[in-house]
């Protein structure tokens, strides 16, 4: 679909595209196909798609994988994919409750489901908080709206048994973020969240000209893929993420003091020297590896 394209489509269904709901779409093929070859996809991997809106990017990701399951907020872009992609066998549209939970059209998700695309009128966010199924087989591919991309990630992350790869288009700023290592201003909570479950493998950047409407800042498609082994231990994961916050609540203090809200002092001095860490160290100061032998030390203290 060519920006021409878009325009007239968007105009002809008198859509006012909104700006809360980070909706920027990526319209250049070349990029898009970019973004499809860093996926590598096969006929039998499975999709997972956050916020398809046109569904420029659908398209590419229907005829190379085997399952492509499309998550949308705005229920006017969802009936416009219903209309484009028509409703041939594998189409499903399902509602969110109240609670955010998905229908049982779903069912058999996590183990098989029948080739083509799986559209889902739901906030993603809300869908993976409520529906808490197995993704381990999956990839992400997604141009990620610009609003939620972090939170998003970050849920994402946190799932029990996560996609393998994600592929997703977030602004650079973000992709920075990801990418950042200690001392740096960008490193910081969103790193460390996302990066004890994802190792960065590669990223390239994509104009702002590329995107309709043309957002303030360019974007980046960054590749994350899930590590193996994990580097914690599922019950240790909640104890990382509770010493990352503090940590970084007043990031150039220094996280023994701000620890010691949550633990006892000898109790942390401890787990401190097991991990190698001094008593004036900053959270900014610190990288992954850091963080994940204080939490095994603070657990081991339990």
């Amino acid at each position: 679909m060519t920006l021409t394209e878009i325009r007239q489509l968007l105009s002809e269904r008198g859509i006012r595209l909104t700006k809360s709901l980070g909706q920027n779409f990526l319209h250049d093929r070349n990029q898009l196909r970019r973004i499809v070859e860093a996926a590598e996809l096969a006929p039998r991997d499975k999709v997972i798609e956050v916020g398809p809106g046109l569904g420029q990017l659908t398209e590419l990701l229907v005829a190379r994988a085997g399952t492509v399951l499309a998550i949308e907020k705005d229920a006017r872009l969802v009936q416009l994919l219903h209309e484009r992609f028509g409703a041939p066998a594998g189409l499903v549209r399902a509602q969110a409750d109240s609670s955010g939970n998905v229908g049982a059209g779903l069912g058999a998700l996590p183990s098989q489901c029948p080739a083509g695309l799986v559209l889902i009128h739901a906030d993603a966010l809300e869908f993976f908080r409520t529906q808490r199924r197995g993704w381990r087989s999956w990839k992400m591919v997604s141009n990620l709206p610009f609003s939620v991309a972090s939170p998003i990630l970050v849920e994402v992350a946190q799932l029990g048994a996560c996609p393998r790869r994600l592929v997703v288009t977030v602004q650079f700023e973000v992709a920075q973020r990801l990418t950042a290592v200690p001392a740096r201003p960008e490193y910081g909570v969103l790193t460390l969240m996302v990066g004890l479950t994802y190792a960065p493998v590669t990223m390239f950047k994509i104009p702002a000209g590329c995107f309709f409407p043309t957002p303030n800042v360019d974007a980046a498609c960054i590749v994350l893929e899930r590590r193996s082994p994990p580097l914690l231990p599922a019950a240790q994961r909640l104890v990382f993420v509770r010493v990352v916050k503090r940590a970084f609540s007043q990031r150039r203090k220094m996280m023994f003091k701000l620890l010691k809200h949550d633990w006892p002092e000898d109790k942390l001095a401890r787990a401190f020297d097991h991990a190698g860490l001094g008593r004036a160290a900053r959270a900014e100061q610190v990288g992954l590896e850091g963080f994940v032998e204080l939490t095994r030390a603070l657990c081991a203290e339990s």
